[in-house]
């Protein structure tokens, strides 16, 4: 069970098959941040927030019976295509860092149960919680990367 544990807390915070979250927020210029190409439905600011949102919905409704999600859809995204401040960027970046180092920690716990019901939820895991906030953030990785490539601000 250790090996599975650490198989899905590195899963996490993937960068073997495609570049990974770190790599895609890495460097990208602040006057890039907010830009939203022609065709292209967010900035990476956007994605950005999102990506952070998310990930901090599904790790407080894994540890707290009582967590209350934001609202579908417009409570998973920022309200603008900017960051509102310099220094927005870098405080997002680390908050996704953080609560993704929270939640392998719950899956390396071996006190946590890795298949029991979720207390306050109707049935999900921590395992299906965290399969899901890997594959939300690899999503959305994806996108960032393409969204950075598209700017001229993929290297």
């Amino acid at each position: 069970m250790d090996r599975i544990r650490e198989q899905i807390a590195k899963q996490l915070n993937s960068q073997e098959a495609h570049a990974g979250f770190d790599k895609a927020v890495q460097d990208l210029p602040a006057e890039l941040r907010g830009k939203k190409p022609k065709g292209a439905p967010h900035s990476a600011w956007e994605l950005l927030e999102h990506i952070r949102i998310a990930q901090w919905d599904i790790l407080e409704f894994t540890r707290n019976p009582k967590h209350a999600s934001p609202k579908w859809p417009e409570g998973y995204w920022p309200k603008g295509s900017e960051p509102p401040d310099h220094a927005a960027w870098d405080r997002s970046v680390a908050q996704v860092k953080s609560d993704r180092k929270a939640l392998q920690d719950l899956v390396l716990d071996s006190k946590n149960d890795l298949t029991a019901a979720i207390p306050g939820g109707s049935g999900q895991t921590l395992l299906r919680e965290a399969l899901l906030a890997a594959d939300h953030l690899a999503y959305h990785v994806g996108e960032l990367v393409f969204l950075r490539k598209i700017v001229g601000a993929w290297h």
